[in-house]
């Protein structure tokens, strides 16, 4: 069964979809595993190829209940492309697993949370924040070098950006930065506010997701030109380790974009979650 779902949050509407396994909601006396789904920059709850549309009915179809919301100024949900940041989106999914573990149809004590790039990363950060609270976690083209794409996003449009960014950021070029940065500019029709890079100044991603020990998946294309695959190496080696798995799709693109290669990453999620 499918069904629209809300979250209120700060007085914002987030709209999502709920899938639950066979006609209904299950009893509460009879709970069962659950994932939320995190989609990426520019994303939405279907992905390309409705790829989060495909791994929900795969689990439903295991006997899982599944999430998956629009982030505020994403999609179908509330706010404006432009006000959004990392730090909001962190603070959002982590009222989304905080409706899912409340849910009365599922055992708050098997959820498992799926991200694809950027959503990848709010997944990695969630998941050390709530340790205790994440079964399981699979990372899609997780976007841990987030810092130099939007590095990368700001020289195309004409900013002036340091060769480096350094690891911990002195305030005097905190405020050069925001001094140069325009408060939005166009990416491609949607709107990037100036916060959205600011906010990334501190962000170590390796370091801040090393606190989650428990079962890892990483799903990653090896000509995946926006996040190279040996970015998800790197959160193997440096977060995870022995707990992690990497499974590499031989010439695949960011978003999986081929009906083998998705049929791929759907085996590989199912397994893992078996």
């Amino acid at each position: 069964m499918q069904q629209a779902v809300t979250l209120q949050y700060q007085g914002r509407t987030l709209r999502g979809m709920a899938h639950f396994p066979g006609d209904g909601e299950p009893l509460p006396e009879h709970p069962v595993p659950a994932a939320v789904l995190f989609h990426g920059f520019t994303g939405n709850k279907l992905e390309p190829h409705r790829l989060f549309l495909k791994i929900s009915r795969t689990l439903a179809d295991m006997g899982w209940a599944v999430f998956r919301f629009d982030f505020s100024g994403s999609g179908e949900s509330d706010g404006n492309f432009e006000e959004m940041t990392l730090s909001g989106e962190l603070a959002e999914a982590g009222a989304m697993l905080d409706v899912v573990r409340n849910h009365l149809s599922v055992d708050p004590q098997q959820i498992a949370l799926i991200g694809l790039s950027m959503g990848g990363l709010v997944a990695s950060l969630l998941a050390a924040q709530r340790a205790d609270q994440v079964s399981r976690l699979v990372l899609m083209a997780p976007a841990g070098n987030i810092r130099h794409i939007a590095m990368d996003m700001a020289a195309r449009a004409g900013m002036p950006v340091p060769d480096e960014v350094p690891e911990e950021v002195p305030l005097h070029l905190r405020q050069a930065l925001a001094t140069a940065i325009p408060a939005v500019f166009d990416m491609g029709g949607n709107l990037v506010g100036r916060e959205f890079g600011l906010d990334l100044l501190n962000l170590r991603p390796y370091t801040q997701a090393a606190g989650y020990v428990g079962p890892v998946l990483l799903l990653h294309g090896t000509r995946d030109e926006a996040v190279p695959y040996q970015v998800s190496l790197q959160y193997q080696e440096a977060c995870y380790g022995p707990v992690a798995n990497v499974h590499l799709v031989e010439g695949a693109d960011h978003t999986f974009n081929s009906a083998p290669w998705e049929a791929e990453v759907l085996t590989a999620i199912q397994n893992f979650l078996s």
